[in-house]
């Protein structure tokens, strides 16, 4: 199968992504793996993706295509692959339809994440990380430490990333309502987008999710 999934920050793409490209034998395909990968072995557009982030610029949509295309032409991918955070924006989507067309293959859906938008502050902004090792994470309301503001693990201080202020939250929450939202109406007009209500145990997410695609795949 072949799918895109979307969802606002916050939503479980990641983690939804994880299990469902292992219960479907597929490959899970994120941009930020895409990134670290072309960096660390030194391709050309992991040098030009460097170069602009060095900059303190945006990757243009060329570079970040020219990675994906790369990596959905790789033989693990020929059976189907998941996309986790490509297409971003309506560019991409148009340069993924027209890889699609030139390689005579198509989508089998895309997999809309779809969380309240205060539930996705409440899960950003509530996260707390270890100082000491970064894979502690613990959340205010969800997963508290056994005493406020100590790793369970090792016992080093927990933190707020500045990333997951509530500020920071509503900010990434406007720039995926103006430039990653379109891409669901952009599919929607295909008929491909399917509706996740994504609360609940991860667990139930997913089946959520893998029940759509065997009615699909039926």
């Amino acid at each position: 199968m072949r799918i895109v999934l979307v969802g606002p920050p916050g939503a479980g793409k990641g983690t939804q992504a994880a299990y469902l490209a292992k219960n479907l034998s597929i490959p899970h395909i994120s941009t930020g793996d895409l990134f670290r990968a072309n960096i660390s072995q030194g391709t050309p557009l992991g040098r030009q993706a460097q170069e602009y982030m060095r900059a303190g610029q945006l990757v243009p949509d060329e570079v970040t295509i020219g990675m994906a295309e790369d990596r959905m032409r790789q033989p693990d991918a020929a059976p189907g692959f998941l996309l986790d955070g490509f297409p971003r924006n309506l560019a991409q989507a148009e340069a993924l339809d027209e890889f699609l067309r030139e390689n005579q293959i198509s989508l089998d859906a895309v997999l809309d994440l779809e969380v309240p938008e205060d539930e996705v502050v409440r899960r950003i902004a509530g996260r707390r990380i270890c100082r000491n090792d970064s894979s502690h994470v613990f959340h205010v309301t969800g997963a508290p430490p056994k005493t406020e503001g100590v790793c369970d693990e090792c016992g080093g201080e927990l933190y707020q990333r500045e990333d997951d202020s509530e500020e920071t939250v509503r900010k990434r929450l406007e720039v995926y309502h103006r430039e990653t939202e379109p891409i669901i109406d952009y599919y929607k007009a295909k008929g491909q987008v399917v509706t996740i209500p994504a609360l609940g145990k991860v667990s139930e997410v997913t089946q959520r999710a893998m029940d759509v695609l065997a009615a699909k795949a039926a």
